[in-house]
């Protein structure tokens, strides 16, 4: 899953305070329990939902805790999020933290009855996540000021990749009703959103434990028909190997999908792919991203991608490093690799961390270049910015457009925005005629 940078929700001096790390699901989460918080009168509280995708995000996930504690001493901290599912002892030990709720738990309303939440012993609330079998579909008006709004349809993983701890946090994969999902996007584009994105932890695995096993094409397909006024749908992180061929024909061609796609690729090298246990090789990668631009050419492919796997050689290295060329990627997460304790890839022979970090960066370099020559290839269109803030817009293929932020443009407008250049990292746009 994309990962996005901690964020603070709500007022740090008084009042509900959500810190929120990780991934768009969780800020999605945070957002459902916001209104549960709020409903049951929970208003003197912290709310840390945590990461816990590598090593770093769980000591940052730790530094946001005693944050939080040392700027309201005496409020209440409670903890949820994966990295406390995963382990919730060692969270409820730090005397910063007054309670550990799972990620089941924190979708429930009764959790946040001030009452039981904050009374009685300090135990954890987290119970088996594998033991979940349904996800609710939970209505939001939109995630609190934010550009876009997102809509989970999916959670949990049934796969297990070597290196991945992200199932024991979230459980087996479970989907949100094509209805539920439907009529919350329906919802959020009445309320105004001009941009919607579909978002799980294992997105293109939604419908398999619904009746009749559909897929996420005929999903999309079905949001499409029922928001006919709703300018663009985005989709989050998907698998390469499970893009079925509805899903293909809607993003290839309907043009209120985002052209842009991030893709679950990991790493450039067969050997290291099946040691990973994923379920794609390089040629399977590059053989989706050559057939989605021959039918789409405008759009553009991010990806995520390990360096320093065990076992790793600088051959097989160079071949993740080729994979950024011959799938023409735009926009790279590069992870150094972090050996999560309880995962059968801290048990492989280690490559070593100085390496891997070596490794990150000539990767990060090598996303520099792609991302310029993506940059410089917009040069001179007109692109219908999304506005984030002031002055900040993204374009439909996931570009950051940088425009003059004395132009009045509320967060959510879409805004025609000619490309006039680039600094590398962003377009320049003016306001188009």
């Amino acid at each position: 899953m994309k990962t996005l940078a901690p964020d603070t929700s709500g007022d740090a001096d008084s009042g509900l305070d959500i810190r929120t790390l990780g991934c768009r699901l969780n800020s999605w989460e945070s957002e459902v329990m916001r209104g549960h918080a709020d409903a049951a009168g929970l208003d003197a509280a912290i709310i840390v939902n945590t990461c816990a995708v590598t090593n770093e995000a769980v000591r940052q996930a730790r530094q946001t805790i005693r944050r939080a504690h040392r700027e309201r001493p005496g409020v209440p901290v409670i903890v949820t999020g994966c990295a406390a599912q995963i382990d919730p002892e060692s969270f409820a030990a730090m005397p910063e933290v007054t309670r550990v709720v799972g990620n089941a738990e924190k979708m429930k309303a009764e959790t946040f009855d001030p009452a039981t939440l904050l009374g009685g012993e300090a135990k954890p609330l987290v119970n088996d996540i594998m033991s979940v079998r349904e996800t609710a579909g939970h209505l939001v008006d939109g995630l609190d000021g934010r550009a876009r709004a997102y809509v989970q349809v999916q959670t949990g993983c049934d796969h297990r990749c070597t290196f991945c701890i992200i199932p024991y946090g979230r459980g087996n994969s479970r989907s949100v009703p094509a209805g539920e999902v439907v009529e919350q996007v329906k919802t959020l584009a009445g309320n105004g959103f001009q941009e919607i994105v579909l978002t799980g932890v294992d997105l293109t695995s939604w419908g398999a434990d619904l009746p009749g096993a559909p897929k996420l094409g005929r999903l999309v397909g079905a949001i499409l028909k029922a928001a006919p006024d709703l300018p663009r749908l985005r989709l989050s992180s998907i698998d390469a190997i499970e893009i079925d061929p509805e899903l293909f024909d809607c993003v290839t061609g309907e043009a209120r999908i985002a052209p842009h796609l991030h893709l679950s690729l990991q790493a450039g090298d067969d050997m290291i792919l099946k040691r990973m246990k994923r379920r794609h090789l390089r040629d399977d990668a590059i053989r989706l991203c050559a057939d989605l631009r021959a039918a789409r050419p405008d759009i553009a492919f991010g990806a995520d991608l390990i360096t320093g796997f065990p076992t790793e050689t600088e051959a097989m290295f160079e071949n993740s490093l080729k994979l950024v060329d011959e799938c023409d990627l735009a926009y790279l997460h590069v992870f150094p690799f972090s050996a999560r304790p309880g995962t059968p890839a801290a048990r492989m022979p280690q490559t070593g961390r100085a390496v891997a970090k070596e490794r990150a960066a000539r990767l990060r370099a090598k996303g520099e270049e792609a991302l310029s020559r993506h940059l410089n290839a917009m040069t001179g269109s007109v692109q219908p910015g999304l506005v984030e803030r002031p002055g900040t817009a993204r374009a439909p293929n996931f570009a950051l457009i940088k425009f003059d932020d004395t132009v009045p443009a509320r967060p959510g407008a879409i805004l025609d925005l000619r490309i006039t250049g680039h600094n590398g990292e962003a377009l320049h746009g003016e306001i188009a005629a």
